[in-house]
């Protein structure tokens, strides 16, 4: 551990900041997942499932938690899973 306060403070707000990523990248994850899942079922339901990935992918940028290339990376493959699962169904 530090010595300095001001080092130790550095500590904190990294672990901090740490969480609150994993959390974000954590729950991208579970609306992918929740998106791919969705694709027997209704349309809307899956429209919906997607515009969440779309918000929680962007929102990740806006707050420095993904790159932009990242999340526009994320969003495409995705759409072009979802296009895939749909055109064999």
């Amino acid at each position: 551990m530090a010595n300095i306060k001001s080092a130790k403070k550095r500590v904190l707000v990294a672990e901090r900041n740490t969480q609150r990523n994993v959390a974000f990248k954590s729950a991208i994850k579970t609306a992918v997942k929740k998106a791919l899942s969705l694709v027997n079922g209704e349309k809307a339901e899956l429209d919906k499932a997607l515009s969440k990935v779309y918000q929680l992918c962007d929102k990740a940028v806006t707050k420095g938690v993904l790159h932009k290339n990242t999340a526009a990376r994320k969003k495409s493959r995705l759409t072009i899973a979802i296009k895939k699962l749909l055109a064999d169904k």
